[in-house]
């Protein structure tokens, strides 16, 4: 699209109004390789020009995920025209998406967990913030958004919770074990004092004085993991609240708590960690049962 087309525009402005920027930039993207395609905006586009560009992607070899999101995007933008008017169908209501391959999530184990827990043991102050960096994203299984934003007064050291806002603006209270309070108190008192130069309000903070951005929470990770000898490209802050809801469920923790503690607001998005935990069980009681080691077997007596 050559010029911002004004419809496609006023759906975006709306879509703000509930949504993060970085969502709306994502729609904006997905409409424009629509518009793209068609060589014109989208608003008079039907069913069978959907249909080709979704051949189109998948002859360019998109993956399945990058097709049903584009599709999903489209599909909203035009749900957005039926409602106010504008439309009195959506063309992509009857399309089918793409199915998604089903990806599990990945979780640490407890003994990786530690140690990568212990490669964050030290007195200066950064080893203090990235100490206690971890044993939040682990210890109330927090998204790295979340923990970045975090403000000094979140965390309730003497109740052990910390208050997080989620997505959607929404708030909730997560329960802190004693190391993950006690990681946040030695930092608070003698790691955070040395890096506050500016008198930022969030808790976490780099070297220079400014808040620990996303980028700085990846880097910590992937440089105690190394220190951890873990693999480094595989350990990231997402990776920790996969571990965190893996382990809860692993230890008999109630489906709906959980849900509430992660912020999700599916269900069935709390639900995919039930088969990692059920898949762990399965190696669990290959690699340990007797019957269950045995591969061939036996021969029946004769006589």
């Amino acid at each position: 699209m050559n010029a911002p087309d004004p419809d496609v525009q006023r759906f975006l402005l709306a879509l703000a109004a509930r949504c993060s920027p970085r969502t709306v930039d994502a729609y904006r993207r997905d409409l424009a390789a629509f518009a793209a395609f068609r060589d014109g905006a989208p608003t008079d586009a039907d069913t069978s020009d959907i249909e080709r560009w979704i051949a189109s992607m998948r002859a360019d070899g998109l993956a399945a995920s990058t097709i049903a999101r584009r599709v999903s995007a489209v599909r909203a933008y035009f749900r957005h025209e039926l409602l106010i008017g504008r439309r009195t169908e959506n063309p992509a209501a009857s399309i089918q998406l793409p199915r998604r391959a089903r990806r599990l999530p990945r979780a640490l184990s407890p003994a990786e967990i530690e140690r990568l827990i212990a490669a964050a043991d030290g007195t200066t102050p950064r080893a203090r913030r990235d100490r206690a960096l971890v044993e939040l994203l682990y210890g109330a299984g927090l998204r790295v958004s979340e923990a970045i934003g975090l403000e000094k007064g979140a965390v309730d050291l003497d109740e052990r919770i910390v208050r997080v806002v989620g997505k959607g603006g929404k708030e909730r209270i997560v329960p802190l074990g004693r190391p993950a309070a006690e990681a946040v108190r030695r930092y608070l008192a003698m790691g955070r004092p040395h890096l506050d130069r500016r008198y930022r309000p969030e808790l976490f903070l780099n070297a220079r004085g400014g808040p620990l951005t996303r980028a700085g929470a990846f880097l910590v990770l992937r440089k105690l993991a190394a220190k951890a000898g873990l693999e480094p490209e595989r350990v990231h802050p997402h990776l920790l609240r996969h571990s965190f809801a893996t382990h809860l469920l692993e230890g008999g923790a109630d489906l709906r708590s959980v849900q509430e503690m992660l912020g999700h607001a599916d269900l069935g998005t709390t639900e995919r960690y039930t088969h990692v935990s059920d898949r762990r069980r399965r190696e669990a009681y290959f690699q340990a049962h007797p019957h269950a080691r045995r591969r061939t077997p036996e021969a029946e007596p004769t006589g």
